[in-house]
């Protein structure tokens, strides 16, 4: 069911407003949707939440190849979202631009950086929106504002008009407040229909990624596990991490989020560290710090990163049959208070260490992940997130359809 509208001024999602007609008719015919202001739309600008990168780049002459298959289904654009800036942080506050309402928890952040993406669709302004995910972009917002979010399969969608933070890691991602939405979107995204689901094999609970959340988000997702057990029975299993990566020595889920970080910042550097060493933008606090920590990166480390996420990547995805499930929580804690990070740590709870840690599992395994909206803390959403094999789209999205019928999302 979609949300209730509250009014494009009240959500402050956009950075820019129009009505982009559907240039073909099919699935999405009727259905609005909106763009992250990190992917083309011909004639607009592509500011990428950061004023100096928009001064300093022509207006695209053609749409992201993404955006072209959604107005070729029937789709409507209803205009650009903010993002923060160069998708860098998963909080959802840009310095320039301000801060998208997270309808379900105003006082809270809407989460990074596909904020006004989420908030755009959160608000009912749209029926669902395009967001980039590398690190979580497009699952932590989601998550927060109690939305779906999906990130598919990396490289099975084009990403050819979005512009790069961390190419071996960027997909393209769909929020929407219905699963059939989201399904519809993601199926012209994937060139595919999606079947109804086949039988689920294993889903596999992973406790190190419980353990490390708040106990609040821990107490929240006890009673959609129990409802998951009393359908799966003895198919939902839960197992240790150190049961895929072979890891014995490591405790909860630091490698991951070792890989992840080293093997992004490197990525972002050689992406963007050319266009900020010449024209010298003003970023945001939070955002300058991440590029300080990218010249600070101990390059020596890249390697051997390399080396370990390809051996993750290898493991997790023989690991897993093409039926099989990973169950994980979305995000550590509820979406964080407005303001609370003024630093890319946070205020101490390690907050970033623990979300990259949930997130880069899909990332480095290059695995498609849904997050669901299934639970609150103290009246705030809080996400549950399947992820499948590589290249099981399809069977993850059908399989998410048969459980949200299950939780009636």
């Amino acid at each position: 069911m979609r949300p209730k509208r509250i009014s494009t001024e009240e959500s402050r999602a956009f950075v820019e407003i129009f009505d982009l007609p559907p240039t073909g008719s099919g699935i999405l015919n009727a259905l609005t949707f909106a763009v992250k202001d990190l992917i083309d739309v011909a004639g607009h600008k592509t500011g990428c939440g950061n004023p100096d990168w928009h001064k300093s780049h022509p207006a695209p002459s053609v749409h992201a190849v993404c955006v072209e298959q959604l107005l070729a289904a029937g789709a409507h654009c209803k205009g650009k979202t903010i993002t923060d800036e160069m998708a860098f942080s998963l909080i959802g506050e840009n310095h320039f631009h301000g801060t998208p309402l997270n309808p379900k928890a105003p006082d809270r952040v809407p989460g990074g950086s596909s904020s006004g993406s989420a908030s755009a669709v959160a608000c009912g302004i749209v029926d669902f929106a395009l967001g980039t995910d590398t690190g979580g972009s497009v699952r932590v917002p989601a998550a927060n504002c109690g939305i779906f979010g999906f990130r598919p399969t990396h490289g099975i969608v084009s990403v050819a008009g979005v512009n790069p933070l961390s190419p071996s890691f960027d997909t393209i991602g769909i929020l929407a407040s219905s699963i059939e939405v989201l399904i519809r979107a993601a199926s012209v995204l994937l060139a595919g229909n999606i079947p109804k689901a086949k039988p689920t094999g294993n889903v596999f609970w992973i406790r190190e990624a419980f353990s490390i959340c708040d106990l609040e988000i821990q107490n929240a997702l006890q009673a959609p596990a129990e409802k998951l057990r009393s359908v799966l029975g003895p198919r939902l299993k839960e197992i240790s991490m150190r049961e895929i990566d072979q890891e014995n020595e490591v405790k909860d889920l630091q490698n991951w989020y070792e890989i992840y970080r080293i093997l992004q910042r490197a990525e972002a550097e050689s992406c963007l560290g050319g266009w900020v060493a010449s024209h010298n933008p003003v970023f945001g606090p939070m955002i300058a710090q991440s590029f300080e920590l990218i010249r600070n990166l101990d390059r020596s480390l890249i390697p051997s990163m390399a080396e370990r996420r390809e051996r993750y990547f290898q493991r997790i995805n023989s690991f897993l049959t093409t039926a099989d499930l990973i169950c994980i929580p979305t995000i550590p804690s509820p979406a964080p208070l407005k303001g609370s990070f003024i630093k890319r740590e946070g205020t101490g709870t390690g907050y970033y260490p623990r979300a990259l840690a949930l997130t880069s599992i899909a990332g480095i395994g290059r695995l498609p992940q849904i997050t669901l909206p299934v639970a609150e803390a103290d009246g705030l959403p809080v996400g549950l997130s399947l992820v499948a094999r590589t290249n099981e789209d399809a069977f993850l999205l059908s399989t998410a359809r048969e459980i949200a019928a299950l939780f009636k999302l």
